[in-house]
């Protein structure tokens, strides 16, 4: 009897949570199988069932704030129950990342996973190329999106459909935002990259472009996520091992207040901005 009781409330617990929180998404999975894992999880734990042909009355309602590629890892925002409708904000907020780029390759997928397409030398490119190219790719650009993507076409997603042999059209060159970049690290043909970026952001795409701009090629070999709005990688995104309802729920109440009077995440500043903000104060 007990143990019923146990069960029902923490059911009754899991289905009263509305909020967000970050999880670490491993590299690998979708960030979709992701979720659907988290899902089973969290109902399993709560001793719910959930038939599979009444996915309209769902259980328990999750979304996630903006894919990740399955080649990438890092910070992935989850909203669940009202939560859900705060996830829009999470799309255009600021995003960091760390990316290892490998010179004289490139690839259809414009990461390691895919077919290389292209060879070329490298050997002409110093950190001095690489740091000045860069400053190419900083501020108001345009940016043209990978065929390889989450963006739909006819309600399909790219990548699904050059998957599957389809004529698929490039999507246009489109307004991104880049709030700051700079070089960790230069040890050819790989560089490290530390990327502050806009919503519809690819790095993948940056480092594709930065390739051709330096008189070779590259492509991402490596890609983690470290922040998203206010959600940190290393204080806030919970690892597979705590993905429970008692620590989920600590997380939504830690996390309230990073989004609480700014849930659009519109008026979030990014780093780059507090910076420049206290410089023209300083001033």
């Amino acid at each position: 009897m007990a143990a019923g009781s146990s069960t029902v409330a923490l059911a009754e617990k899991l289905q009263s949570l509305n909020g967000l929180f970050a999880i670490h998404k491993k590299k690998g999975p979708t960030s979709a199988d992701v979720l659907n894992l988290l899902k089973t999880k969290l109902l399993k734990e709560a001793g719910i069932k959930q038939h599979p042909m009444k996915r309209k009355r769902q259980v328990l309602k999750l979304g996630h704030g903006g894919t990740l590629d399955s080649a990438a890892s890092g910070v992935l925002v989850v909203g669940i129950g009202k939560g859900t409708k705060m996830l829009g904000g999470m799309l255009s907020c600021s995003k960091k990342y760390t990316t290892v780029g490998e010179l004289g390759k490139a690839t259809d997928t414009f990461d390691a996973l895919g077919m290389v397409t292209e060879e070329q030398s490298y050997d002409h490119v110093t950190k001095d190329d690489l740091e000045n190219t860069l400053k190419k790719f900083a501020g108001n650009i345009m940016q043209t999106p990978p065929l390889y993507s989450a963006l739909k076409q006819n309600g399909q997603r790219l990548s699904n459909l050059v998957k599957k042999g389809k004529p698929v059209e490039a999507k246009p060159a489109r307004p991104v935002v880049v709030f700051g970049l700079s070089v960790q690290d230069y040890n050819p043909p790989l560089f490290t990259l530390n990327v502050e970026c806009g919503g519809g952001f690819y790095v993948r795409s940056l480092v594709n472009d930065l390739g051709k701009e330096l008189s070779s090629c590259a492509h991402v070999k490596e890609l983690i996520r470290t922040k998203q709005g206010p959600f940190t990688l290393d204080e806030h995104a919970l690892q597979e091992e705590k993905w429970t309802i008692d620590e989920i729920v600590k997380a939504i109440e830690s996390c309230t207040a990073l989004v609480s009077p700014e849930v659009a995440c519109k008026k979030l500043k990014t780093d780059s901005q507090e910076n420049s903000e206290q410089v023209k104060e300083a001033d």
